[in-house]
């Protein structure tokens, strides 16, 4: 009887031992971990399947670098041309759309630019650029950087030519920006997500939102075992599953602060 009971015993901690096991690595954006959004949907995911997530938050550039190495299983970001060019290098297996939400213009209430109100996110910045108001930016690959440089060129503004006046890059997430912008009362470009989920406000507000070219799309990719025999495949597969189902979308849409939603599920399969 003891013999059976240790038997026993060894079985289930050979089984807890095996769920324990079964962890991935996701390479993603510091929105997705900044505004808590991983916070409330891991737990869910880990009592669903068993499996647990490392997430490695950073900008998009970097998340996609960090697949390119073999170096996550899954990489969750929002650069589409840059997730494009990782997909034409075969380092994923294949994009889903998975959610969505938009950059706000983020400036103090005092607005020196006179941005507030105005529809045409490309007039704001040519606005802000004409006032040399001074004007954070991530400078640090991001997918949210990325959009702010297309931005400026759309408006036909040279910010290589105003760094280290009055537009500054600092090389760090969308939590330091906004951290900077509050503290030294400037402008910047943000996901809404990051921006409902941030306290220290001090003294600035939304002043610009609502163009269509402020449209923020979240992609996820397998990284491709192909060329990276250590992804693990299954489970993160399973993670993208999980993403896209019913029961994961619904979990990204009742993610709230405040009240407001912060991201719009649109998973395509």
């Amino acid at each position: 009887m003891k013999r059976r009971v240790a038997i026993g015993a060894v079985l289930l901690w050979s089984t807890i031992a095996v769920a324990q096991d079964r962890a991935i690595t996701v390479a993603s954006t510091t929105s997705t971990e900044q505004s808590g959004l991983f916070g409330h949907l891991l737990p869910l995911f880990a009592e669903e399947e068993g499996i647990s997530v490392k997430v490695v938050a950073v900008g998009t550039g970097q998340a996609l670098d960090i697949g390119r190495r073999g170096d996550a299983d899954v990489v969750f970001v929002h650069d589409r041309a840059a997730e494009d060019k990782f997909m034409s290098e075969g380092q994923g297996v294949r994009r889903f759309d998975v959610m969505y939400n938009d950059f706000v213009i983020i400036g103090p209430k005092s607005d020196p630019a006179k941005i507030t109100g105005s529809k045409d996110v490309t007039d704001a910045l040519r606005k802000i650029a004409a006032a040399k108001a001074p004007f954070v930016s991530r400078g640090d690959k991001s997918g949210t950087h990325a959009a702010e440089l297309r931005l400026w060129k759309e408006a036909g503004v040279d910010v290589g030519a105003a760094k280290d006046g009055w537009y500054r890059e600092i090389g760090q997430g969308m939590g330091p920006a906004l951290n900077m912008a509050s503290s030294s009362n400037t402008y910047l470009l943000s996901d809404r997500g990051t921006w409902l989920s941030f306290k220290n406000r001090g003294e600035l507000a939304i002043l610009m939102e609502g163009d269509k070219r402020l449209f923020n799309q979240y992609g996820v990719m397998l990284v491709n075992p192909e060329k990276h025999p250590n992804v693990k495949a299954k489970d993160g597969q399973a993670f993208i599953d999980w993403l896209l189902s019913p029961k994961g979308q619904e979990a990204i849409a009742g993610y709230k602060v405040g009240g407001e939603q912060l991201f719009f599920p649109n998973a395509s399969h």
